[in-house]
């Protein structure tokens, strides 16, 4: 089970970044470990050429790259702060993830 999904509102823990907010756009699997995309953090500008075809005009976009899941915490909501998350099993044998300071459940 993933600590950190997809539409989830985190915060940059360090980096040039730190203590920005933003939700997460993707999560992505690689060799190195886990990534995610940050909506508006991570920005780095990308030159692309023009192309007719699709009526793509050229010059230097902005995109977000991805960052390491590690440098991003999960935002409690109750608290407004960064916090870890763990997980938990239920009676019913639901995992759900919780919030390591307030032991709220993330998931509903």
């Amino acid at each position: 089970m993933r600590k950190i999904r997809k539409g989830d509102k985190v915060q940059v823990i360090s980096g040039k970044d730190k203590g920005r907010i933003g939700t997460v756009l993707s999560v992505l699997q690689a060799e190195a470990g886990l990534s995610v995309i940050v909506e508006g953090i991570n920005v780095k500008k990308k030159h692309v050429k023009p192309n007719p075809q699709r009526e793509q005009p050229g010059g230097i976009v902005p995109k977000e790259a991805p960052m390491p899941a590690c440098k991003v915490a999960l935002l409690d909501p109750t608290t407004n702060k960064p916090s870890r998350v763990g997980v938990k099993l239920l009676e019913d044998g639901k995992k759900v993830r919780v919030f390591r300071s307030s032991g709220e459940v993330v998931d509903v």
